[in-house]
């Protein structure tokens, strides 16, 4: 069985498993400091893969995406202030708990279903990913162009304030992933004399100067030094409200099993995320509540609703990544460049070519939903003290030393500091002009593959475009996406 010789390449030496736990205490404490996202965590973790072994790259970078989702709730809860833009649905009922002496109980319910959620999500992925890569690895180029096109059109329409601008962020990433030298003819291509492009832009510097040293200049430009040192409100007299009794999981436990697969259905689609997962699934059980009344002042069923759907995204969205080779989220596309990274074949060829890694990468994150599940039941009010006193006024200053650090030590090349500066610039542009960063992202990784695949395509017959008429199946993708733009535009009008 697959996940049984998982656990078997997990724990065949101490570094999988140890960067798997330590991963998780990253993003968990990562993800309760308000402003860094779980993006800039893993970004600044990605030079550090270097000098792992591909396992123990992946389950790092796997677990601070999966814990992250959790640990943003804490300060949600406790001071009002999400650590991820996921957890805003949960502080909407978190903080009122707090204020009534309930942090305990508001918390211990967060970790129990962030940890239900995950676990079904993550069984989905271990046990559907395969099955579905079965019938992925049977798709020719053209499909694959046709997959291409669907992504990046659901992916430009929803990640992003406008239509327009969410397409000219996947126009922008697309033109920068063909950089360096051509494939086929190896001409040079945009190098513009500059002899380091001809490989191309590196990843690492990309990905660190959007995701990092961008948000470091936003903090800069907006002056966010705010410090966190807001009491935690007093405990409630009443033992009960310090823990979730059985009643009141019994209660919340049709509420939780729905968000779940909310949760899961939308980590699916590429580019949705768990953010807009959390408030559909919190809106669907207020709307389904008995007493809608009590909601916005401390219900403890809207917590549930919200991170069991939060954290039912965490593996499903890698659904897409594995079977198409389509990252649906910033997390997906980041591991994805871990993996490219380490040599490790993206899409439904994986279960294949790396049996034992993939399957590793599974094991982890079950490790990594038990190990949350123990430290946030009983840790996560320390990890809230510890994050509220701890200024912004250090952490960004530090982030930034970080990072001209770890892009060095990649590669030991002054160029890729200059890239990650560039880009670092780009980011803070695209983040003023409400551009979407993700959506950048992931059209700069997939740029390779679709011009690899179009290029394919046009071999395989001299009809051109044409060919696509002959493939019910691409043709079904670039009907999907059609469908998608069209829905975006309605709903951009009403």
């Amino acid at each position: 069985m697959g996940i049984l010789d998982g656990f078997s390449a997990l724990f065949s030496s101490w570094q999988p498993a140890f960067f798997a736990i330590l991963g998780t205490l990253i993003g968990l404490v990562g993800g309760a400091i308000p402003g860094l996202s779980s993006g800039a965590m893993i970004a600044l973790l990605i030079p550090v893969t270097y000098y792992l072994d591909p396992l123990a790259a992946l389950a790092l970078i796997y677990t601070v995406s999966k814990s992250s989702d959790f640990g943003g709730s804490i300060p949600a809860i406790l001071f009002n202030t999400p650590g991820t833009p996921q957890a805003s649905a949960t502080q909407i009922e978190g903080f009122p708990m707090t204020q009534q002496g309930k942090q305990g109980k508001a918390l211990k319910m967060a970790v129990i279903a962030s940890a239900q959620g995950d676990l079904f999500s993550e069984l989905l992925l271990i046990f559907g990913a395969a099955t579905l890569a079965v019938y992925a690895a049977e798709l020719g180029p053209p499909e694959f162009v046709a997959i291409y096109f669907c992504a990046f059109v659901i992916i430009g329409g929803l990640l992003g304030k406008s239509v327009i601008i969410g397409f000219l962020s996947v126009i922008l990433g697309l033109a920068l992933s063909l950089v360096g030298t051509d494939p086929i003819t190896a001409d040079d291509r945009f190098i513009f004399g500059v002899n380091e492009l001809l490989d191309g832009i590196a990843l690492v510097p990309v990905l660190l100067g959007v995701f990092v040293l961008a948000e470091v200049f936003s903090k800069a430009a907006d002056k966010a030094y705010d410090i966190m040192d807001q009491p935690i409100a007093g405990k409630s007299d009443d033992p009960t409200d310090s823990y979730v009794t059985f009643a009141e999981y019994c209660r919340v436990l049709p509420t939780m099993l729905r968000s779940t697969g909310i949760g899961a259905a939308i980590g699916m689609l590429p580019g949705v995320g768990s953010a807009v997962a959390c408030f559909v699934a919190y809106s669907e059980a207020k709307r389904k509540s008995k007493t809608p009344e009590t909601w916005g002042k401390g219900e403890i069923e809207g917590i549930a609703a919200a991170e069991s759907a939060n954290n039912a995204t965490s593996g499903a969205n890698l659904i897409p990544l594995l079977t198409l080779g389509i990252p649906g989220s910033t997390a997906a596309a980041l591991l994805s460049g871990v993996m490219l990274i380490h040599g490790v074949e993206i899409g439904p060829n994986i279960f294949t070519t790396s049996y034992d890694i993939i399957y590793g990468v599974f094991a982890a994150g079950l490790l990594c939903i038990a190990t949350y599940f123990v430290v946030g039941y009983w840790g996560s009010g320390y990890v809230g003290a510890l994050v509220g006193r701890i200024p912004a006024n250090m952490v960004y200053p530090i982030i930034f030393v970080t990072c001209y650090v770890a892009v060095y030590a990649t590669r030991q090349a002054t160029f890729d500091m200059v890239i990650m500066t560039i880009f670092g610039l780009i980011g803070f542009l695209m983040k003023r002009l409400d551009m979407s960063l993700p959506a950048f992202v992931i059209a700069f990784i997939l740029g390779p593959g679709l011009e690899r695949s179009m290029r394919q395509t046009f071999l395989l017959d001299e009809a051109g475009g044409w060919i696509f008429l002959e493939r019910p199946v691409a043709l079904g993708f670039f009907a999907l996406g059609a469908f998608a733009f069209f829905m975006r535009l309605l709903q951009r009008s009403e």
